[in-house]
């Protein structure tokens, strides 16, 4: 599985590179804090991964990482091979650049 840190997440958003971020955790985890991803919840993406982009680069992050591992997992099984994982989540996030953002 392709990763990518928080840093270089935040190099791409600054020189507004094109690609998609994803957010896969759950509708009130969003509403407290998000970096501005699409909001998929994990057991929805099957569901709606006609909103997932195939032709550009698709960040896939959850509060840790885990959640968002598990959506890659199940997209790559329904042919997606242009995601990469957020390293440590919106808490890595938050512990780089957002230290007062609340998080759960």
């Amino acid at each position: 599985m392709k990763e990518i840190t928080v840093e270089e997440l935040k190099a791409k958003i600054d020189t507004n590179e094109d690609f998609q971020l994803i957010d896969v955790r759950e509708p009130f985890e969003y509403e407290t804090s998000n970096i501005n991803g699409e909001n998929i919840p994990l057991a929805e993406v099957v569901l709606e991964q006609d909103k997932i982009a195939k032709d550009k680069p698709v960040v896939v992050h959850c509060r840790s990482g885990k959640r968002s591992a598990q959506a890659i997992h199940i997209l790559e099984q329904e042919g997606f091979d242009n995601l990469y994982n957020l390293q440590g989540g919106i808490l890595a996030w938050r512990d780089a650049f957002e230290p007062d953002m609340p998080v759960y």
